[in-house]
């Protein structure tokens, strides 16, 4: 079965565009792409309480033409694509986390208004990075094309598997080439312990780290021979070094939570300043 690709929209222009990116996305994949607006306000009319419906029809009303607004977009850019479209009466987050299951993956704008508004460093955003369950796109500054790279933070932890399949993946499907980023020390520590670690020699443990990133990439040439591949293994802040990579990248791909070399990549620190800062669209993996 060909999984969905979810987008929620909000009317705003970045939402507009993250449903453009999404459609783009589905296109490229031969997948359906569903669209989809939750109205509801998060703790309002809880358990049996209705709305009036001097309230909820025109609410409704508009939903559904933001939803039919997206739609079109998408099928005028994507004639052969096929789309879905809700409008629901709920709270946004539920929602969405409800269709995150058995879906490729969830896409959101990186600014929004209304119910949908909080799609940056917000409720939303935040809850969907933790709590989905497929990767979700956060789709903000430049989109680029040509030779630009998809990026992925690898630490050699748990979520790289998750992260370097979806990164091959994506590199493949774009025709661009693939940039593997291990960062294996935060300068910010280094320049604190400076004087302990003046004596110390790196080297190896440089040494050591390249061989992490060259074991977590091991087989994937081989499943992708299509994608070039660049490992770069470098010493410094990871959250620093994504960033300044988003600058020129197509986009990057990291997972929510990490360890070892990118131990600042929890929800809040390292993927909360991608979701927030990133120049490229930004996709987070729950693992």
């Amino acid at each position: 079965m060909n999984t969905p690709i979810v987008v929620g929209v909000d009317g705003s222009r970045q939402s507009l565009r993250a449903a453009a990116w999404a459609a783009a996305e589905a296109a490229l994949r031969h997948a359906p792409l569903h669209i989809v607006n939750a109205f509801g306000i998060p703790g309002a009319f809880d358990g049996e309480t209705k709305p009036p419906g001097d309230w909820l029809d025109p609410h409704r009303r508009e939903s559904e033409s933001i939803v039919r607004a997206a739609v079109e977009g998408a099928e005028r850019r994507h004639p052969r694509l096929v789309t879905e479209q809700e409008s629901v009466y709920e709270a946004a987050v539920p929602l969405l986390l409800r269709r995150s299951e058995g879906t490729r993956m969830m896409v959101v704008g990186s600014a929004g208004r209304g119910v949908l508004g909080d799609l940056v460093v917000g409720s939303v955003v935040t809850a969907l990075a933790t709590h989905a369950r497929c990767p979700v796109a956060v789709i903000r500054g430049e989109e680029r094309g040509g030779e630009a790279p998809v990026v992925a933070g690898v630490d050699g932890g748990p979520a790289s598997e998750a992260v370097l399949a979806l990164a091959f993946e994506e590199a493949s499907v774009h025709g661009a080439p693939l940039v593997a980023l291990h960062v294996w020390a935060d300068l910010n520590a280094a320049r604190i312990f400076a004087g302990a670690l003046a004596p110390f020699d790196v080297e190896p443990v440089r040494q050591a780290e390249t061989r992490v990133l060259a074991e977590a990439l091991a087989g994937w040439q081989e499943k992708f021979p299509d994608v070039e591949v660049r490992p770069v293994v470098e010493q410094d802040s990871p959250r620093q070094r994504l960033l300044e990579w988003s600058r020129r990248a197509r986009m990057v791909v990291v997972g929510s939570r990490g360890r070892g070399g990118f131990t600042g990549l929890l929800l809040g620190s390292t993927s909360q300043a991608l979701i927030q800062h990133a120049g490229c669209p930004v996709l987070v993996i729950r693992r």
